[in-house]
């Protein structure tokens, strides 16, 4: 899978555990940064990563900042994204097989690499399930989507 990956400073402790997993595990990296410390804005690194998922050049797309809460409020406003904000397994799984989320956030502040390892294997191996009454909820959403979206 091509996984798209974008933190600012709050998320960059996790930022090099998850990406050692992805590789690890064979998905090729789009990385949008950060590469260092530095304090940045958010919304900038959440932004390309939620227009790379949208427009279909990842499969799935995953941002941290230090809570992970502004980071998906930012990629939620593309059109076409659902993102997630995610701090444990069982979440993690009902978002893609109820929800089928494309992209998650996770808090660098909040949880640790290990369990952030483990919320990216469950998230990225669990299929959308299909189910009838899933994907007309889905379908109300990107009504609301598009809505609102001018």
């Amino acid at each position: 899978m091509k996984i798209a990956f974008g933190c600012d400073h709050g998320g960059f402790v996790l930022k090099a555990e998850i990406i050692e997993y992805l590789k690890k595990n064979g998905h090729e990296v789009m990385d949008f940064g950060i590469n260092d410390g530095h304090s940045v804005d958010y919304p900038d690194y959440s932004l390309p990563v939620a227009e790379c998922v949208s427009a279909g050049q990842a499969d799935f797309g995953i941002v941290a900042c230090g809570t992970g809460i502004g980071i998906s409020i930012a990629a939620n406003k593309v059109p076409g994204v659902r993102c997630a904000l995610l701090s444990d397994t069982f979440s993690a799984h009902a978002t893609r097989e109820h929800n089928n989320a494309n992209m998650m956030a996770l808090g660098g502040r909040t949880i640790g690499p290990g369990l952030a390892v483990d919320i990216v294997d469950v998230f990225l191996n669990t299929p959308f399930s299909g189910d009838e009454r899933h994907q007309r909820r889905i379908d109300k959403i990107t009504a609301i989507e598009k809505k609102y979206s001018k």
